[in-house]
């Protein structure tokens, strides 16, 4: 392996007020991890669709004397190969390693961690938390990409370690593909919308799901007359968000503890409304209640985007439809199959859309990190590669 196809040293991950302070064994351990990772997409995962092709769907049209009808079939037959069990494994480990690295990172700091956010977000009106707020099931059930209590889990009194340990270690599991700040997608989405309707100023945005709002942020940067408000049900990374932004000088962003099913936002009040990597992480209940919350709150001529791993459609190949599925099954992921399953469109249209305004893009990550280092592009990682399926529509 050259060394341009190595990732980035996780030293470059741009610092702010409230990101954890690593120490030398910690960085190493991320740093290792980044490359187990990319190691994994890189010279692993390829050779999953040899033994595919090779081995195992000849093996299953001799057996059956037909080819495979559907993902879960190719799952199935898939699994029982060593290469993949081997593979699958290594990759489960590497994430449940990740979290333990910036787990145990992020609580020997936690006070400390939790004092800096305060201290920069106290006596600010831009943080509207509500402890009252019920957590949606489909956030309580699982611990997402096997991060121990998920977004909202609080430990101490205001804790931000799920933000601290989410923001300093995404960085590992994407092996640096989304830039210094981890914001690639929001930078993306604005490039995009910035070449194609450079006409479009809206007054008021809303980003649902926004995490730690580090996609949020660019589109605040690149819009910043604008009014805009980041949601989300997790007071950990509400905090720790609010207190990052204010750190970086963004000061138009307001944060507020609320359920994107449920805002109680005005009717037609937002000129765009944004979810980034956030739907596959909801329930079908859940996705068909924000789709028409969105209708809603969207002004006439107002835009909705939506960045997401591509969905499967019939034109997808099988094998494709089954690597990516990987996360449903190992990573802590209930909803990603059924979510990717949907028919997108057709849940915008039944809330109200019209069919000629519906937009279908693909976008990459913008990427300072592989501008300024000259390193190489990698190939697709099916289910964390940051080259997105953007879907949406304007409201007519």
């Amino acid at each position: 392996m050259s060394n341009n196809n190595l990732p980035p040293v996780w030293n470059l991950v741009k610092k702010h007020a409230v990101f954890p302070e690593a120490k030398h064994d910690e960085i190493a351990r991320y740093n290792f991890l980044a490359n187990l990772n990319r190691f994994l997409s890189t010279v692993i995962s390829p050779g999953n669709k040899i033994v595919y092709e090779k081995r195992v769907r000849p093996n299953f049209q001799k057996e059956h004397g037909r080819d495979f009808q559907d993902r879960e079939e190719v799952h199935k037959a898939m699994k029982q190969d060593e290469y993949y069990q081997v593979w699958s494994a290594f990759r489960r480990c590497a994430m449940e390693m990740r979290q333990q690295a910036g787990r145990s990172m992020v609580l020997r700091q936690a006070n400390k961690l939790a004092q800096k956010a305060q201290d920069l977000n106290q006596g600010k009106d831009t943080l509207k938390l509500n402890p009252n707020l019920k957590i949606p099931y489909y956030v309580q059930a699982v611990d997402h990409h096997c991060m121990p209590g998920s977004y909202y889990t609080e430990l101490i009194e205001d804790d931000v370690t799920a933000a601290a340990n989410y923001d300093s270690g995404l960085f590992v599991t994407t092996a640096g593909l989304l830039g210094r700040m981890n914001d690639g997608g929001g930078r993306a989405i604005v490039q995009w919308l910035k070449n194609e309707f450079p006409k479009f100023q809206p007054k008021r945005i809303l980003d649902i799901g926004c995490g730690l709002g580090h996609n949020v942020i660019p589109i605040a940067q690149a819009y910043p007359h604008a009014e805009v408000i980041a949601i989300d049900v997790a007071a950990p990374m509400l905090r720790y968000g609010h207190a990052r932004a204010q750190d970086l000088g963004i000061k138009n962003v307001n944060f507020i503890q609320l359920d994107g099913a449920n805002t109680g936002f005005v009717n037609e009040s937002f000129d765009w409304i944004q979810t980034t990597m956030f739907l596959h992480e909801t329930s079908s209940k859940a996705l068909h209640q924000i789709m028409a919350e969105i209708y809603r709150m969207l002004a006439f001529g107002g835009l909705t985007l939506h960045i997401e791993q591509p969905q499967y459609t019939k034109d997808m190949d099988l094998y494709e439809q089954f690597i990516r599925d990987w996360d449903g099954y190992y990573n802590n992921e209930p909803f990603w199959s059924k979510m990717h399953d949907m028919d997108v469109k057709e849940i915008m249209l039944q809330k109200g859309f019209q069919e000629n305004a519906f937009i279908q893009i693909g976008v990459k990550a913008v990427n300072d990190i592989l501008e300024s280092q000259s390193i190489d592009e990698v190939v697709e990682d099916y289910g964390r590669s940051p080259i997105w399926n953007v879907f949406g529509a304007w409201k007519s």
